[in-house]
Protein backbone atom coordinates (compact mmCIF):
# COMPACT_ATOMS: atom_id res chain seq x y z
CA UNK A 1 0.00 0.00 0.00
CA UNK A 2 1.39 3.38 -1.01
CA UNK A 3 1.97 5.81 1.85
CA UNK A 4 -0.10 8.99 1.71
CA UNK A 5 1.97 12.04 0.93
CA UNK A 6 2.50 14.21 3.99
CA UNK A 7 1.16 17.72 4.08
CA UNK A 8 3.73 20.37 3.13
CA UNK A 9 6.26 17.64 2.29
CA UNK A 10 8.17 19.74 -0.24
CA UNK A 11 8.49 22.63 2.19
CA UNK A 12 9.62 20.30 4.96
CA UNK A 13 12.22 18.69 2.69
CA UNK A 14 13.51 22.11 1.68
CA UNK A 15 13.88 23.07 5.34
CA UNK A 16 16.24 20.13 6.00
CA UNK A 17 18.16 20.21 2.71
CA UNK A 18 21.49 20.52 4.52
CA UNK A 19 20.90 17.07 6.00
CA UNK A 20 19.44 15.34 2.95
CA UNK A 21 20.68 14.12 -0.41
CA UNK A 22 17.86 13.05 -2.74
CA UNK A 23 19.02 10.44 -5.21
CA UNK A 24 17.62 10.99 -8.67
CA UNK A 25 18.16 8.95 -11.81
CA UNK A 26 16.26 8.77 -15.05
CA UNK A 27 17.23 5.11 -15.24
CA UNK A 28 14.86 3.05 -13.12
CA UNK A 29 16.90 -0.12 -13.66
CA UNK A 30 19.37 -0.02 -10.78
CA UNK A 31 21.65 -2.58 -12.47
CA UNK A 32 22.41 -0.05 -15.20
CA UNK A 33 21.78 3.12 -13.16
CA UNK A 34 24.66 2.35 -10.81
CA UNK A 35 27.03 2.57 -13.78
CA UNK A 36 26.29 6.30 -13.89
CA UNK A 37 28.26 7.16 -10.76
CA UNK A 38 27.18 10.11 -8.65
CA UNK A 39 29.61 9.82 -5.75
CA UNK A 40 28.94 12.04 -2.77
CA UNK A 41 31.89 13.93 -1.28
CA UNK A 42 31.19 13.02 2.33
CA UNK A 43 34.18 14.93 3.71
CA UNK A 44 32.82 18.14 2.19
CA UNK A 45 29.22 17.36 3.18
CA UNK A 46 30.05 16.61 6.81
CA UNK A 47 32.78 19.22 6.96
CA UNK A 48 35.06 16.66 8.57
CA UNK A 49 36.87 13.44 7.76
CA UNK A 50 35.89 10.66 10.16
CA UNK A 51 35.14 6.94 9.83
CA UNK A 52 31.98 6.47 7.75
CA UNK A 53 29.21 4.33 9.20
CA UNK A 54 26.02 3.45 7.30
CA UNK A 55 22.48 2.57 8.37
CA UNK A 56 20.34 1.03 5.63
CA UNK A 57 16.63 1.64 6.18
CA UNK A 58 16.71 4.26 8.94
CA UNK A 59 12.97 4.90 9.25
CA UNK A 60 12.24 8.03 11.28
CA UNK A 61 15.85 8.26 12.41
CA UNK A 62 15.77 7.51 16.11
CA UNK A 63 18.66 5.05 15.99
CA UNK A 64 20.71 7.14 13.56
CA UNK A 65 20.39 10.31 15.60
CA UNK A 66 20.99 8.72 18.97
CA UNK A 67 23.97 6.77 17.66
CA UNK A 68 25.45 9.90 16.10
CA UNK A 69 24.94 11.81 19.34
CA UNK A 70 26.64 9.06 21.34
CA UNK A 71 29.52 8.65 18.86
CA UNK A 72 30.83 12.05 17.74
CA UNK A 73 33.98 10.31 16.51
CA UNK A 74 32.15 8.89 13.47
CA UNK A 75 30.11 10.27 10.58
CA UNK A 76 26.89 8.33 10.05
CA UNK A 77 25.09 8.08 6.71
CA UNK A 78 21.47 6.93 7.03
CA UNK A 79 19.52 5.72 4.01
CA UNK A 80 15.74 5.63 3.62
CA UNK A 81 13.79 5.31 0.37
CA UNK A 82 10.55 7.01 1.46
CA UNK A 83 10.53 10.81 1.43
CA UNK A 84 7.56 10.79 3.82
CA UNK A 85 9.71 8.96 6.36
CA UNK A 86 13.19 10.39 5.85
CA UNK A 87 11.93 13.94 6.30
CA UNK A 88 11.09 13.10 9.93
CA UNK A 89 14.59 11.69 10.43
CA UNK A 90 16.16 14.86 9.06
CA UNK A 91 13.96 17.02 11.27
CA UNK A 92 15.01 15.04 14.33
CA UNK A 93 18.70 15.47 13.48
CA UNK A 94 18.12 19.18 12.97
CA UNK A 95 16.30 19.51 16.31
CA UNK A 96 19.17 17.71 18.06
CA UNK A 97 21.74 19.95 16.38
CA UNK A 98 23.76 17.00 15.08
CA UNK A 99 26.61 17.62 12.67
CA UNK A 100 27.75 14.01 12.16
CA UNK A 101 24.66 12.42 10.61
CA UNK A 102 23.37 12.84 7.06
CA UNK A 103 20.60 11.17 5.11
CA UNK A 104 20.25 9.85 1.57
CA UNK A 105 16.84 9.25 0.04
CA UNK A 106 17.34 6.18 -2.12
CA UNK A 107 16.76 2.45 -2.25
CA UNK A 108 19.55 0.15 -1.08
CA UNK A 109 20.04 -1.06 -4.65
CA UNK A 110 21.52 2.35 -5.52
CA UNK A 111 24.04 2.58 -2.67
CA UNK A 112 27.13 2.05 -4.79
CA UNK A 113 26.03 4.76 -7.20
CA UNK A 114 26.66 7.30 -4.42
CA UNK A 115 29.21 5.63 -2.13
CA UNK A 116 32.75 4.90 -3.29
CA UNK A 117 34.15 1.37 -3.03
CA UNK A 118 35.75 0.36 0.27
CA UNK A 119 34.71 3.49 2.15
CA UNK A 120 32.26 2.21 4.80
CA UNK A 121 33.55 0.93 8.14
CA UNK A 122 30.29 -0.36 9.60
CA UNK A 123 26.78 -1.11 8.36
CA UNK A 124 23.64 -1.25 10.51
CA UNK A 125 20.56 -3.21 9.42
CA UNK A 126 17.90 -2.50 12.02
CA UNK A 127 14.51 -4.21 11.81
CA UNK A 128 14.48 -4.48 8.03
CA UNK A 129 11.27 -5.62 6.37
CA UNK A 130 11.30 -9.46 6.54
CA UNK A 131 9.37 -10.00 3.28
CA UNK A 132 8.00 -13.28 4.67
CA UNK A 133 6.88 -14.79 1.35
CA UNK A 134 9.65 -16.79 -0.28
CA UNK A 135 8.98 -15.27 -3.69
CA UNK A 136 10.10 -11.90 -2.27
CA UNK A 137 13.29 -13.22 -0.65
CA UNK A 138 15.46 -11.18 -3.03
CA UNK A 139 14.05 -8.00 -1.44
CA UNK A 140 15.42 -8.88 2.00
CA UNK A 141 18.36 -6.66 2.89
CA UNK A 142 20.52 -9.65 3.78
CA UNK A 143 19.88 -11.43 0.47
CA UNK A 144 22.96 -12.31 -1.56
CA UNK A 145 22.28 -9.46 -4.00
CA UNK A 146 22.48 -6.85 -1.26
CA UNK A 147 25.42 -8.52 0.46
CA UNK A 148 27.40 -8.19 -2.77
CA UNK A 149 26.61 -4.46 -2.84
CA UNK A 150 27.69 -4.08 0.79
CA UNK A 151 30.95 -5.94 0.18
CA UNK A 152 31.90 -3.54 -2.59
CA UNK A 153 31.40 -0.41 -0.46
CA UNK A 154 32.76 -1.89 2.79
CA UNK A 155 36.35 -1.60 3.88
CA UNK A 156 38.03 -5.02 4.27
CA UNK A 157 37.82 -4.74 8.07
CA UNK A 158 34.20 -3.50 8.14
CA UNK A 159 31.31 -5.21 9.91
CA UNK A 160 27.57 -5.59 9.46
CA UNK A 161 25.43 -5.34 12.61
CA UNK A 162 21.88 -6.64 12.30
CA UNK A 163 18.93 -6.51 14.68
CA UNK A 164 15.49 -7.98 14.04
CA UNK A 165 12.46 -9.32 15.85
CA UNK A 166 11.82 -11.86 13.05
CA UNK A 167 13.32 -15.29 13.71
CA UNK A 168 12.90 -16.49 10.11
CA UNK A 169 14.64 -13.41 8.74
CA UNK A 170 17.43 -13.92 11.29
CA UNK A 171 17.88 -17.55 10.21
CA UNK A 172 17.82 -16.48 6.57
CA UNK A 173 20.43 -13.80 7.29
CA UNK A 174 22.77 -16.25 9.02
CA UNK A 175 22.50 -18.60 6.06
CA UNK A 176 23.08 -15.88 3.45
CA UNK A 177 25.97 -14.28 5.33
CA UNK A 178 27.67 -17.63 5.87
CA UNK A 179 27.32 -18.54 2.20
CA UNK A 180 28.75 -15.21 1.05
CA UNK A 181 32.09 -15.07 2.75
CA UNK A 182 31.10 -13.62 6.13
CA UNK A 183 31.95 -14.93 9.57
CA UNK A 184 29.68 -14.27 12.56
CA UNK A 185 30.31 -13.14 16.12
CA UNK A 186 28.34 -11.85 19.11
CA UNK A 187 25.19 -13.66 17.99
CA UNK A 188 22.28 -13.16 20.41
CA UNK A 189 18.87 -14.82 20.38
CA UNK A 190 17.56 -12.50 23.10
CA UNK A 191 19.45 -9.24 23.10
CA UNK A 192 17.67 -7.59 26.02
CA UNK A 193 18.33 -10.55 28.29
CA UNK A 194 22.01 -10.70 27.37
CA UNK A 195 25.06 -8.89 28.70
CA UNK A 196 25.42 -6.71 25.60
CA UNK A 197 26.18 -3.09 26.49
CA UNK A 198 25.61 0.12 24.57
CA UNK A 199 22.49 -0.92 22.68
CA UNK A 200 20.52 1.95 21.11
CA UNK A 201 16.90 1.12 20.46
CA UNK A 202 14.90 1.93 17.35
CA UNK A 203 11.23 2.88 17.34
CA UNK A 204 10.26 -0.67 16.36
CA UNK A 205 12.57 -2.22 18.92
CA UNK A 206 10.99 -0.31 21.79
CA UNK A 207 7.56 -1.51 20.66
CA UNK A 208 8.63 -5.15 20.37
CA UNK A 209 10.47 -5.15 23.70
CA UNK A 210 7.40 -3.70 25.43
CA UNK A 211 5.47 -6.67 24.07
CA UNK A 212 7.98 -9.10 25.56
CA UNK A 213 9.32 -10.25 22.18
CA UNK A 214 12.95 -11.37 21.86
CA UNK A 215 15.33 -9.30 19.74
CA UNK A 216 17.85 -11.16 17.60
CA UNK A 217 21.23 -9.61 16.91
CA UNK A 218 24.44 -10.53 15.10
CA UNK A 219 27.71 -9.05 13.89
CA UNK A 220 29.25 -10.20 10.62
CA UNK A 221 32.64 -9.54 9.07
CA UNK A 222 34.36 -10.58 5.87
CA UNK A 223 36.62 -13.57 6.41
Amino acid sequence: MRMRKKKNLKERLDAVKNYLYISESEDRNFKTAINDKDYIDFTAWFGSEKPLFLEVGCGKGRFACEYAAAHPEVNLIAVEKEANVVVSACELAQQMGLNNVRFIKCSAEYLERHIKPESIEQIFLNFSCPFPKNKYASHRLTHNGFLEIYKRIMKPTAEIHQKTDNMKLFEFSIEQLSQNGFALKNVSLDLHNSNFEGNIMTEYEQKFVSQGLPIYRLEAYIK
